[in-house]
């Protein structure tokens, strides 16, 4: 019995009296190495029974080994390093006396019979006749090993150093080292070869009947090339061609005039050339035209039941929207003539305008084709080329029907109000008969110039805002706003839609993460300002992300998101909640205002100084707002003798208007009545009320004019803690669109003059 050092090997068996070489990269390998050069330089190296097991133990690895001597060791990148061993003789394994820092066996060495008999010598012809055969199938065996497998006298030997040279499974080799007697070891052999003979016989004949088969269709190949070029010289080639291609048109039963167009281009491609460029463009334009979904229609569900609970199920609130989408499937059920309508979902970024529109095509049961117009400026991506230009191909909207394969499916034409235009002609134009339930039923693509019918194709739109949409294309179609979400609406998508949505995706259960309301709430207040949901869930995948961090580096504990702990996970509050100064200030008006992204608070400054009657506006403010204060300076010397004011104020006065967070660019038409209130506080030194806000704008002569986004707006004033909003007395019937939390939580003034706003705001 001997104590060695252990090297456990990966698919690799050893063999006495063979030299084999491997690499090591295991530290507890190359442990057990760096001890066997400190001593004899035996080892004694055993195969594992799994290879992927990085760390074996006793019962992980085969009970026979070889007992080795280290001959050369080459230090490689990486840490690796490549030994040559020769093996010396078959030994078993005992007992692991020591696993750290590597592996210690206590092994026995074991001896085989050299006693040789007739019945060994014939084994070994045996072996070396079916060898032969395994070496005739078997391309890839060297010269060398044929020469030492004739020359070999040892049964022993013979049986090893076969086995250690043919590819065979590493179980294999493993049954052929733990034979102890020759006899036993060739017979074992002997077997595995016969096997592999079998087996190489196979994939030969396999090989045969592949490369006959390949050698056949050469052949078949060359004669119909020459077949071909035989028919193109007589100018027959394409007859057989265009008869396939009527015969499709015919299957298809189109309209007379499309069947014509088709079956004329048929009768061209039949005069041309077989490889001639024409008639390679001809193939192109039939196929393209015979691939469309010409009487191909899916069949609408209009369960208006079923649909409503689709809907609900995908977005929470909308119902604007949900109400015009069972309106139309309601009314398609009662009239299934009605043609395919225009509706054009206008909203800021993130209020689901894009996946409310796939709700509804999953709701209706239709396909779905989507592209977006964003930055199209090239007409011929609606209508498509001639067919005359190299590189011709129909338009975005005939490919989006082919995609769908269906002619009445759901076309979502995102971001239609970013269509641009230049020297190659106006998309938006192009579109007016894309849009049109009058004129799309026979609409004409430039490259197929046949007409297709577009109008049972259920066309949506979204779109940021309607103002640089061309009117003539806005008048087509029916416009449905979405509006930015409130706190609480926010709240309540996250816990029914975001949520779940983002645990599923991170793969983080209900028993490692949860969300307290007070949690969302600061989450929504102090890290995202947006008039969506899409940063929201953002953070949201953020706070996943951190929790399965620290689930993956061993903390078990189940993680619940506070407004405590929320910085831990989202790192430091981005946006600071608004707040209201203590006490009333002389020249501070806080004015309302929509953005993309939200109503925000705006204060707007003014300073009163001796001077000529300078005007001077600073806050990165636009053409609009500059307007507005200068219409505000007229309004306010029509109030002089009123409020007590110098009539000579324009003369000797310099006023200074300004709006704070100067980097932020600011316009519109509604900052004219918090302007007058401002400069009117300054100029008479009375301070304006901290509590109310107003937005408006301002005429000449004082009156009040009308303004949009108010549900913005009014979230944004009661975030800020404001208690009094003024509006203008034409938005009273904008009230009913206000949040019922935030509508009981306001009181509103209506004003249709500067004269009621001024009583509620000068103190």
């Amino acid at each position: 019995m001997i104590r060695l050092p252990m090297i456990a090997l990966r698919g690799l068996t050893v063999f006495p009296e063979m030299y084999i070489h491997f690499d090591i990269g295991r530290h507890k390998s190359v442990r057990a190495l760096e001890e066997a050069l400190r001593g004899d330089q035996s080892v004694f190296l055993v195969a594992q029974k799994d290879m992927r097991d990085n760390d074996p133990g006793i019962n992980d690895v085969y009970r026979v080994g070889t007992v080795s001597v280290l001959r050369q060791i080459i230090r490689l990148p990486g840490d690796n390093i490549r030994v040559l061993v020769e093996g010396r003789q078959r030994a078993a394994l005992k007992a692991v006396v020591e696993e750290d820092p590597f592996c210690v066996a206590e092994v026995e060495p074991l001896k085989e019979s050299k006693r040789s008999t007739m019945r060994l010598e014939a084994l070994i012809r045996e072996v070396k006749n079916k060898f032969e055969d395994y070496s005739a199938l078997m391309s890839r065996l060297s010269p060398e090993v044929l020469i030492n497998v004739q020359a070999a006298e040892s049964a022993g030997y013979l049986a090893d150093y076969i086995t250690q040279h043919i590819p065979v499974k590493p179980p294999e080799k493993q049954s052929v080292l733990e034979a102890i007697h020759p006899a036993k070891r060739l017979e074992r052999l002997y077997g595995i070869l016969a096997h592999e003979v079998e087996i190489l016989s196979i994939e030969s004949d396999l090989h045969d009947r592949l490369r006959d088969r390949l050698v056949k269709n050469q052949k078949d190949y060359y004669l119909r090339e020459q077949l071909k070029a035989i028919k193109s010289e007589l100018g027959d080639g394409g007859e057989d061609e265009a008869g396939a291609y009527e015969g499709k048109i015919d299957e298809l039963k189109l309209p007379e005039e499309t069947a014509e167009k088709l079956k004329k281009e048929a009768l061209r491609l039949s005069r041309q050339p077989g490889e001639s460029h024409e008639a390679a463009l001809i193939r192109t334009y039939l196929d393209t035209c015979l691939s469309l979904p010409w009487n191909t229609a899916t069949k609408d569900r209009l369960d208006v039941k079923a649909a409503r609970r689709i809907l609900d199920k995908d977005h929470h609130g909308l119902d604007k929207v949900k109400e015009r989408i069972l309106e139309y499937l309601a009314v398609k059920k009662l009239a299934p003539g009605l043609k395919g309508q225009i509706l054009c979902l206008v909203g800021p970024p993130g209020v689901g305008k894009t996946s409310v529109a796939i709700s509804m095509a999953r709701a209706m049961g239709r396909k779905l084709a989507r592209l977006s117009l964003g930055g199209v400026r090239d007409e011929a991506d609606i209508r498509g080329h001639r067919k005359t230009y190299i590189g011709a191909m129909p338009g975005r909207i005939i490919n989006a029907v082919r995609q769908a394969g269906s002619n009445n499916a759901l076309v979502l034409l995102d971001e239609v109000d970013k269509l641009g235009a230049d020297s190659r002609g106006d998309p938006s134009a192009a579109l007016l008969e894309v849009l049109d339930p009058e004129q799309n039923a026979t609409f004409r693509d430039h490259y197929l110039e046949i007409p297709f019918d577009l109008s049972e194709i259920l066309f949506i739109t979204t779109a940021n805002t309607t103002s640089t949409i061309p009117r003539p294309l806005l008048d087509r179609m029916e416009v449905i706003e979405l509006s930015s979400y409130t706190d609480e609406e926010k709240l309540r998508i996250a816990k029914s839609h975001l949520i779940p949505k983002q645990m599923e995706k991170h793969g983080v259960g209900k028993d490692m993460l949860s969300f307290s309301a007070g949690g969302l709430r600061d989450m929504i207040a102090g890290y995202t300002r947006e008039a969506g949901v899409r940063i929201l869930e953002r953070e949201i995948a953020a706070v996943c992300r951190k929790t399965a961090m620290r689930f993956a580096e061993g903390e078990p504990q189940k993680v619940t998101l506070t407004a405590k702990n929320l910085p831990e996970f989202l790192g430091v509050r981005k946006y600071r909640l608004e707040r209201l100064p203590g006490e009333p200030e002389i020249g501070l008006a806080r004015g309302l205002a929509w953005t993309p992204f939200g109503g925000e608070v705006l204060e707007v400054e003014a300073g009163v100084s001796e001077g000529s009657g300078k005007i001077e506006l600073t806050g990165n403010l636009g053409d609009i707002m500059k307007e507005s204060a200068k219409a505000a300076i007229t309004c306010i010397r029509g109030q002089c003798d009123e409020w007590g004011i110098d009539k000579e104020f324009h003369k000797n006065r310099d006023i200074h208007i300004h709006c704070p967070e100067g980097a932020i660019p600011k316009d519109g038409p509604s900052a004219g009545i918090t302007m007058t209130v401002a400069m009117l506080s300054a100029l008479t030194g009375r301070p304006a009320r901290r509590d109310v806000a107003m937005t408006g704008e301002i005429t000449l002569r004082g009156r009040v004019l009308p303004i949009g986004g108010l549900k913005e707006k009014t979230m944004a004033a009661f975030r800020a803690g404001i208690h009094t909003v003024i509006i203008p007395a034409e938005n009273e019937r904008n009230l009913e669109d206000i949040d019922p939390a935030v509508r009981g939580a306001l009181r509103f003034i209506l004003a249709d003059s500067i004269g009621t706003v001024l009583k509620e705001t000068i103190l």
